[in-house]
Order: C-alpha cells, then sequence, then structure tokens
C-alpha cells in the first residue's frame, strides 16, 4: 500500500469553535476513507463478522511481524487484555503489587480479578514503579509484579523480571502505551511473563477499541486465546471463559493504519522536538532509561506546584487548547479503596502533571503558541 506523504492523510481540519480552532490533547488518526471502505467490501463478501474471521488473523499475523513477537492474541480493549492477562498466569486472588502513577484500569482490572492492590511508588524521573520499593512490598501473599511503562517509557524491566524469578511470581507489564516503543532493540511488548497493550483510539495505532495480550509462553498463549472465546473450541469446553473477542470492523481499521504507524511516529516526534525547543526550562520532562526508542506518544511536564498548573489549565483553555491531566489522581487516592500505602512521590507528580497537545498533523506554529502560552 502507497502511504501518502506528510501533510495529506495525516492532516485533517482542527475542530473549530467560534472563529478559534480547537486544539485537544489527543486527536485520532483516521486513514483515507477509502482504504477502510477496500476492508469493509472484503468482509461483506466474505460474510464474517466475528470469530477470528480472515481478517483478524491478517491483522494478528502483521503485528507479530511489527513488534517482533511469537505469541500475541488480539483481544476487544486494553483493560479485558489486562484481566486476561490476569487469568492466563493463574492470578486469581491474593496481592498484586503495582503502581499507582498510570490510568485507572490497571487497578480496577486487578480489583475486577478479585485481587487487593499493593501500591509502591514510583521513581521521579522515569514515572515508574520503582524496583527497590517492589522488592520490599513482597510477601507471602504475592501473586504478580503489574508494572506499567508509563506514556510508553520502560519499567526497569530487569530488575522486576529478576524479582519474579527470584521469588518465582509472574510479572505482566501494562503497555497501553507502548506500541511501537522499543528498548534495548526489542519491543517493550516483548518484556514479562506477559506484556499487554490498548488500540483504543486515542493510541498511536488504533483499531478504534482493540488491545493485544503478548505471552512469552505458547502455554499462556493458548490460555489466554481461550479465555477470550468462552474457554471452548466448537463443541469442547475446556476452561471457563468470557467473550473478549475483537471482530472483523476492528481488524479492519488495524490493517488500514498499520501503514501509517511509521509516518505517524516521525510526525509526533517533529512535535516533541518542538516542544524541547521551546518550553521554558523550569518543566520537569520525564527522563528516558538509556537504549529507549519512543514513540511519542504522549508529552507530559510537570509544574513546579499544583497552583502553577491550574494557572497554565486556565491559560490554555482561554485559547481553546485543552491538556489532560494524566495522571490524576494518584490511583492509591481512589476513594473506593478501603485502605491503601501513603505514595508521596506519584501523589506529588499527580498534583502537577499535564499532558500536553500531541498528535500528528498539530502544527508547529500551533506548538510554539502553546510553548509561548506556558
Amino acid at each position: 500500500m502507497n502511504v501518502p506523504e506528510a501533510g495529506t492523510a495525516l492532516l485533517r481540519p482542527h475542530s473549530v469553535l467560534g472563529n478559534q480552532e480547537r486544539i485537544n490533547v489527543t486527536r485520532t488518526f483516521l486513514p483515507p476513507q477509502a482504504e477502510y471502505q477496500a476492508m469493509l467490501d472484503r468482509i461483506w463478501s466474505g460474510g464474517q463478522l466475528t470469530n477470528g474471521g480472515p481478517l483478524m488473523q491478517e491483522l494478528e499475523s502483521q503485528l507479530r511481524t511489527e513488534l517482533g513477537v511469537e505469541q500475541l492474541q488480539v483481544v476487544a480493549n486494553g483493560t479485558l487484555a489486562l484481566q486476561l492477562a490476569l487469568k492466563a498466569v493463574d492470578v486469581t486472588g491474593g496481592e498484586v503489587i503495582t503502581t499507582p502513577f498510570s490510568y485507572v484500569a490497571t487497578v480496577s482490572s486487578i480489583l475486577w480479578e478479585r485481587c487487593t492492590p499493593v501500591f509502591v511508588d514510583i521513581d521521579p524521573n522515569t514515572f515508574c514503579i520503582d524496583p527497590s520499593r517492589v522488592e520490599a512490598a513482597i510477601t507471602e501473599n504475592t501473586s504478580a509484579i503489574l508494572g506499567v511503562h508509563v506514556f510508553g517509557n520502560p519499567c526497569d524491566t530487569d530488575a522486576l523480571e529478576g524479582l519474579g524469578r527470584l521469588h518465582q511470581i509472574p510479572v505482566i507489564f501494562d503497555a497501553a502505551h507502548c506500541f511501537g516503543a522499543r528498548y534495548q532493540g526489542r519491543s517493550l511488548l516483548s518484556f514479562g511473563d506477559v506484556s499487554t497493550c490498548s488500540f483504543h483510539a486515542t493510541k498511536v495505532f488504533q483499531t478504534v477499541e482493540g488491545g493485544c495480550v503478548v505471552s512469552k509462553s505458547v502455554e499462556v498463549d493458548r490460555k489466554v486465546d481461550l479465555l477470550r472465546r468462552f474457554g471452548h473450541d466448537y463443541d469442547e469446553h475446556q476452561t471457563l471463559g468470557i467473550n473478549a473477542k475483537a471482530n472483523e470492523l476492528q481488524a479492519a481499521m488495524g490493517l488500514v493504519t498499520l501503514p501509517y504507524f511509521e509516518q505517524h511516529r516521525a510526525d509526533r516526534r517533529r512535535i516533541a522536538n518542538t516542544y524541547d525547543a521551546h518550553l521554558p526550562e523550569q518543566l520537569e520532562r520525564q527522563q528516558r532509561p538509556s537504549g529507549t526508542e519512543s514513540n511519542y506518544s504522549y508529552y507530559p511536564v510537570v509544574f513546579p506546584s499544583k497552583s502553577d498548573l491550574f494557572e497554565a489549565l486556565g491559560a490554555l483553555a482561554a485559547e481553546n487548547i485543552f491538556a489532560r491531566r494524566y495522571f490524576y489522581p494518584s490511583l492509591n487516592k481512589l476513594p473506593y479503596l478501603s485502605s491503601t500505602r501513603p505514595c508521596p512521590t506519584s501523589e506529588s507528580i499527580a498534583e502537577r502533571i499535564l499532558c500536553l497537545p500531541l498528535y500528528a498533523g498539530l502544527p508547529d506554529d500551533v506548538v510554539e503558541r502553546i510553548c509561548g502560552l506556558l
């Protein structure tokens, strides 16, 4: 498939309020409509809408090649991917050590599987879970470690995987933000016993809704496949399962967006570089470990104080520019949790962090205007 030059498919009109454009924190990349229609024609011709049809099989094969992994199952969304990952490595109770600095789906998946989240604080530079605190939190009740590669920034994978081996507990990585991100020459989805990714419409690669589970072992991969389709092969029922299948319409979107990914990432890199060049030095930035190849999925900045953050939000909103407080609140502060331990670094960063607009096609002059307002 021929990919259009930058400035065609990737650039679409901004929404407008009155005479002023509205700039959101992100915007879904939509491929040329004719290409998606061609995929829909294939679906209509074949007549299969779900249950692992030919487009889904093709998408999974392409994703395994793109990510350099052997076991990958596409599922209906990224939250179900986390739930299936926990089930597939037999985490059905006990405590799961995790980070408080993530989207709420990380902890809701743990709770939904009737496990207890144990929050440990984060590294103030990478915003990822601190392995030394993980080690101190491991007890006989620990069932798993669930780390998050925050904003596509890798956890200390060596340390966390080492703790998993030492204590014989599975290590799961929530890699929702990580499509196309690499560490030490490998896809971030290739680390851990199981890793999960989101293909939500706001992500750098999207299937409208969707996600995947990547497993190191064939056995776990087989479990994920059974669990996502009610636990049975035709009339042979083998285990308890749920309906977590993605459908052919989602696969069609994935197949037509995947060829644009590298162009998409290059444009996001341009925007991130413009932010780097023009933002004031007082704003803290997330630090990437050496050997990281970013997918430029987010551009977070940390303000000196909460009042500075709200002042910036107001100044941006006055110009119809809408950044987001990713991630707020620190998950250990969720009101429906019965008891958690304090995580002061996460709590402080969650109060002061803002993700700035970043999406393919965002013009340099708009980025420079955002920087000027800040």
